[in-house]
């Protein structure tokens, strides 16, 4: 593994900062492990993430999907619940599907929940919060609007939110894209993170954004160019 990295790590020139264009293509030279490589976005933000009002969070459709098939499960009541189905959710239903969590069963991805089900999903919390499982109306992921959020996630909607540290870490595509897919989900994300930048957020918003296959090398990308 270490032999493999090491070839593939000459390829990129670390004293360069790379085009979104360019580093698609690299990533494409870059990615030798012998499954699908997930593409991985870190950006790293001139923010205080001790300050909540300087906190970067939300959702963007990715143009070109993340290239996996995720599990939606779905928490709502009535029509809401046919809403679900009709959008192609793996499972739906209301306090059925809480007592199967409660039980232990997270065999989802992503759990979308109406606002009026939050007291009993509650319940659950302490087992969903852990996993990152638990619906908030800041990723999307507490609506009335059920079939459409279904959808876009279906789709390739990802959830983006900085870390401890002010860095923003997302998973954009397959290594097996194509190049310009590749590009234009980077260059969608990265759109949406300038546009989410905080206004009480002072000094350089962007510090340094590299991108890399899963087991790849990091390939730095130009921050003060416009996507």
């Amino acid at each position: 593994m270490a032999k493999r990295f090491n070839e593939v790590s000459k390829l990129v020139d670390i004293n360069k900062l790379y085009s979104v264009n360019e580093a698609a293509a690299l990533i494409k030279q870059t990615a030798k492990a012998k499954f699908d490589e997930s593409v991985e976005v870190h950006v790293r933000l001139g923010i205080d993430p001790k300050k909540s009002d300087q906190s970067v969070r939300g959702t963007v459709s990715l143009p070109n999907g993340i290239g996996k098939t995720r599990k939606v499960v779905v928490i709502a009541k009535g029509e809401k619940q046919n809403e679900a189905k009709n959008a192609g959710a793996d499972a739906f239903g209301s306090n059925d599907i809480i007592d199967e969590i409660a039980k232990g069963w997270l065999d989802f991805d992503i759990l979308v929940a109406t606002p009026d089900t939050m007291k009993d999903l509650s319940k659950v919390a302490k087992i969903l919060g852990p996993k990152g499982l638990m619906p908030n109306p800041k990723s999307g992921t507490v609506t009335f609007d059920i079939e459409q959020t279904v959808k876009d996630l279906k789709k390739g909607r990802v959830e983006y939110k900085n870390d401890a540290y002010g860095i923003i870490h997302c998973a954009v595509g397959k290594a097996s894209f194509e190049a310009e897919k590749i590009a234009e989900n980077i260059k969608t994300l990265l759109e949406a993170v300038q546009k989410a930048k905080p206004s009480v957020s002072k000094g350089q918003y962007i510090k340094s954004i590299s991108v890399s296959s899963t087991m790849g090398p990091g390939i730095y990308i130009d921050h003060n160019q416009k996507f």
